[in-house]
């Protein structure tokens, strides 16, 4: 997805075109943190299209789609969070509170946080995570938690400069449904002997 970074609708500058300087400190300006509406969800949707790639994260790929967005906004909309910027859409994040029975604490979940490939780095990402965290915090989260594959270097250091420490590796493990199982043939004990 080509995003245009032209904030004036009259200039046909891409982000192509533009120089980073001039795009970080465009965006930086005008940058706002707001609660997504119902009218954000294909975009948030098309941001993530372009970010969880199969070729960055197969398991992110294999489980984002529309109703991944959708369900998150029908049951926690306060924790659907968008980074805008003079009227366009530039990141996203999606959280979640859970309440586990017989504890006293309230844990915060940052399900999804997605940042359009041309506005990483520019400080996108920390912001809509000081939002959410502000919001959980309100809502009585007392821990915020986080996952992302083991292999993802960049999220580890993103969320460790946030101060998310305890880092534990996930396995994830596939069966295709799609291919019939082979049979392993049984070696016979007594081959060969009479």
């Amino acid at each position: 997805m080509t995003v245009p970074t032209s904030f004036d609708s009259n200039n046909p500058v891409t982000d192509h075109e533009m120089p980073d300087a001039v795009l970080r400190e465009q965006l930086q300006s005008s940058l706002c943190i707001r609660e997504m509406t119902i009218d954000d969800l294909a975009e948030v949707f098309h941001i993530g299209e372009t970010v969880f790639t199969a070729e960055y994260s197969p398991s992110l790929y294999r489980t984002w789609d529309e109703y991944e967005v959708t369900s998150m906004f029908n049951t926690d909309s306060q924790l659907c969070l968008v980074a805008e910027s003079a009227g366009r859409t530039v990141g996203f994040a999606l959280g979640t509170t859970v309440e586990k029975q017989h504890s006293a604490w309230k844990y915060g979940y940052l399900v999804w946080l997605g940042v359009c490939p041309r506005s990483q780095k520019l400080q996108v990402g920390e912001r809509l995570f000081r939002e959410m965290k502000r919001r959980m915090k309100a809502q009585g989260v007392r821990m915020i938690i986080i996952d992302t594959s083991a292999d993802n270097h960049a999220a580890i250091h993103f969320f460790s400069k946030l101060g998310f420490d305890h880092p534990q590796e996930h396995v994830y493990m596939t069966l295709n449904l799609a291919t019939p199982k082979k049979k392993r043939r049984k070696k016979k004990k007594n081959a060969g002997k009479k």
